[in-house]
């Protein structure tokens, strides 16, 4: 009897040292990623968040994607970033608000040797060698996507206007690489494009635009460009800056670089109504989609828009921080853009990048 006991006790340690060990190796072979973006508030980064999902589970790594309650937020980011470190992760993902303000804690990632991958605005003027990879849309060429199908809408009515136009430029900010690109390449391309037809081209406004543009800004301009960046980041005074513009008697058009000013276009507009595609209304155009910006396409109150692939942008990031993780080569991933109107934002092409 004794025997037998003892033969039952032997097996159940075994089993239980066997699924301890599984546990074991299991927990060390999982893959963990950090993901630290810009914001919460946004869908757009909620369709990140999807894309990331759906990629973890198809690698069987775990994630934790955060972010700040609003893209102002610059310590609470810096905060999440170090507790994403002091988490020890495998790898960690990055957008940053100000990379001056996470230079320290980059620095820390990088000593601790945790590899870093930027996305969406990437995380410009880090330490050499700190970020690996970026998957993000190339902001600038994006930027001048918007700015060329714009161009075509503008150009006879330019043309023929008697008097200097104006086009406004609505910044979020100046800070983040991702909005100051996007609005750089819509700023430079439009501006080249009405050179190449003769037209001179006057900057104003925010001076980091201005100052980085690439176009020679002339004071006696027909066709002015006009930036505002609102001094906080937020819905009412980005609507302010749309107002501003509007009530201007030769702005034919407004351009907003990211789904915030998208969106405070469209509430900006609610009282004035003068967005729309008729030659005496303002052209409305914006960067991004999402409930807000789809329905002001749809409805001819914008003209047009460029959308990101958000999902495949969540999904590249995984994939890059995963490789990182064990020790594989990476190198940047251009997630792409796309142009959509009234007309084709229910094509197979474009839907897909379309969220809500």
């Amino acid at each position: 009897m004794k025997r037998k006991l003892m033969s039952l006790v032997l097996c159940a340690a075994m089993v239980g040292s066997m699924v301890g060990v599984t546990t074991t190796v299991h927990a060390d072979d999982e893959i963990n990623i950090e993901i630290v973006s810009k914001g919460f508030q946004h869908q757009f980064w909620q369709a990140v968040k999807a894309g990331a999902d759906k990629k973890a589970e198809e690698l069987g790594c775990k994630i934790n994607f955060v972010g700040p309650n609003s893209e102002s937020d610059i310590a609470d980011q810096v905060q999440m970033l170090n507790s994403a470190i002091n988490q020890k992760p495998d790898a960690i993902a990055f957008a940053a608000l100000d990379t001056d303000a996470a230079l320290d804690s980059i620095k820390q990632a990088q000593e601790a040797g945790i590899p870093i991958i930027g996305f969406d605005s990437g995380v410009p003027g880090a330490p050499e060698g700190a970020i690996l990879a970026n998957a993000a849309t190339d902001n600038y060429a994006a930027g001048e996507l918007a700015g060329e199908e714009t161009y075509k809408l503008l150009k006879d009515r330019i043309a023929k206007a008697d008097g200097p136009v104006r086009i406004g430029v609505m910044g979020q900010d100046a800070t983040s690489e991702s909005i100051v690109n996007r609005g750089l390449g819509f700023i430079d391309k439009i501006g080249e494009l009405a050179i190449a037809d003769g037209h001179k081209v006057k900057l104003e406004g925010n001076e980091k635009y201005v100052g980085d543009s690439k176009l020679e800004s002339s004071d006696d301009g027909n066709v002015i460009i006009e930036i505002l960046v609102p001094s906080q980041v937020t819905s009412e005074l980005s609507a302010i800056d749309c107002q501003t513009l509007l009530n201007k008697e030769d702005t034919i058009c407004i351009y907003g670089s990211n789904q915030h000013s998208g969106d405070s276009m469209v509430v900006g507009n609610e009282n004035l109504q003068k967005f729309g595609t008729g030659e005496d209304q303002v052209l409305g155009v914006t960067f991004d989609s999402g409930a807000v910006i789809k329905a002001a396409v749809a409805d001819g109150t914008f003209a047009g828009a460029v959308t990101q692939a958000p999902v495949a942008m969540g999904e590249a990031v995984v994939e890059l921080a995963y490789k990182a993780a064990k020790g594989e080569e990476v190198e940047d991933v251009d997630t792409g853009c796309q142009w959509f109107t009234a007309e084709n934002m229910e094509s197979e092409e474009i839907a897909p990048n379309l969220y809500d």
